[in-house]
């Protein structure tokens, strides 16, 4: 069961992470990678915040819920590879500032979403 829940979980999460990147490509254009940045930041929140209703919050379905949301949805949104392939394309394209400026953006501000979602969901 646990394998249909992540097979499930990771399709959808995976259209999640292109209507998510399209629509910031959409809005901000394609000169940074800013689409892997919002589904990189966006899905770290989420990860800190549903690990923590589902490990404090939820009863006996919180094995499953795991599978489906946390391994699943979140595992199929989430972008490091394309993260690394973008900053890839950056640095041999000589944009070592942009580069830069991805890895940090990237590390700073998933740390910091995962840290709110981990004490948004004590909060509640």
């Amino acid at each position: 069961m646990n394998t249909l829940l992540i097979f499930l979980g990771a399709g959808l999460g995976g259209v999640l992470r292109f209507w998510t990147s399209q629509a910031v490509y959409f809005l901000l254009g394609r000169q940074f990678p800013y689409g892997t940045l919002v589904v990189n930041v966006t899905g770290s929140f989420a990860m800190g915040f549903l690990f923590i209703l589902i490990a404090e919050r939820v009863g006996e379905i919180a094995p499953q819920l795991r599978s489906l949301l946390l391994i699943g949805v979140l595992g199929g949104y989430t972008t490091f590879s394309s993260f690394s392939v973008e900053t890839m394309s950056l640095i041999e394209n000589g944009a070592w500032t942009s580069a830069v400026l991805n890895i940090v953006m990237n590390v700073i501000l998933c740390l910091a979403a995962t840290w709110i979602g981990l004490e948004l969901g004590r909060q509640l």
